[in-house]
């Protein structure tokens, strides 16, 4: 019988997992341009392999990505 830790442990699990599976789906659905948004600049073949439909090249998403951290 699970006790109140592993049913919260599972729970925990549960919602990461979907979370992740949400945030796969929706890069996914963004733009199939082979173009950054940000710069223009073509987006490397084997960046747009590695992650369908991303909308950004590698030193764009870096900067975004700081620029979230630091708003945080």
């Amino acid at each position: 019988m699970a006790d109140k830790a592993d049913i919260a442990g599972d729970y925990i699990e549960q919602s990461l997992e979907l979370a992740l599976a949400n945030q796969r789906n929706q890069t996914r659905a963004t733009s199939t341009d082979p173009h950054c948004e940000e710069c223009g600049a073509e987006i490397p073949a084997k960046r747009r392999e590695a992650l369908p439909g991303c909308p950004t090249c590698v030193d764009c998403q870096v900067l975004l990505e700081v620029r979230t951290r630091n708003y945080r």
